[in-house]
């Protein structure tokens, strides 16, 4: 018998100061049963840094032809590819060639430098990808954040994002380890 996915429920408070993007999002996440919580938070945080009234979850680790988090038009064209960890390097060129925009968080600490070492050289040409690292202790702390009905208030300025559910926070700083190219 297979497990099924459990249900969470997160209430988000969005000010992205970058964008002048001020709203709030109520969420139902699928964490499927091989997720942990750690990766699962990183999806939140990845919904959070790109939200938007279209922006919807991917089916997760369930299906391998999807982005953990995507944006799409009304013709089904795929504006936003957005994955989190460190997905394999032909899948990310794949996105890349069906995306218009296609953006990797990582997270896990030396598992992501070791990752970078190894397809640096083949992603940096991609013009529409961006790569941002999320630190260790960032991801492992907004994984005890993590709960089966959560408000969470994010606020985002110039790279710095704070993530607060009213007893804890967390502030962290991304890594850009590719920027996505002007001159598409």
């Amino acid at each position: 018998m297979a497990l099924k996915s459990t249900i969470f429920k997160a209430e988000l408070s969005i000010a992205d100061i970058d964008r002048g993007y001020y709203r709030d999002h109520v969420l139902t996440i699928a964490r499927h049963p091989s997720e942990t919580d750690e990766r699962m938070m990183v999806r939140l945080l990845a919904f959070a840094l790109h939200a938007d009234d279209v922006l919807a979850f991917g089916r997760g680790l369930s299906a391998e032809d999807e982005p953990d988090v995507w944006r799409r038009d009304l013709t089904g064209a795929i504006e936003q590819w957005i994955d989190v960890g460190t997905p394999d390097e032909r899948e990310v060129r794949k996105a890349c060639g069906r995306a218009r925009e296609v953006y990797v968080l990582a997270y896990g600490g030396r598992a992501v430098d070791l990752w970078w070492q190894g397809v640096r050289e083949r992603l940096e040409r991609q013009d529409r990808l961006a790569v941002t690292e999320v630190p260790i202790e960032a991801s492992r702390a907004l994984a005890q954040l993590a709960g089966r009905s959560m408000r969470l208030q994010f606020t985002i300025d110039e790279g710095h994002v704070f993530v607060a559910d009213g007893a804890t926070s967390v502030p962290m700083e991304l890594r850009v380890l590719k920027a996505m190219s002007t001159e598409r």
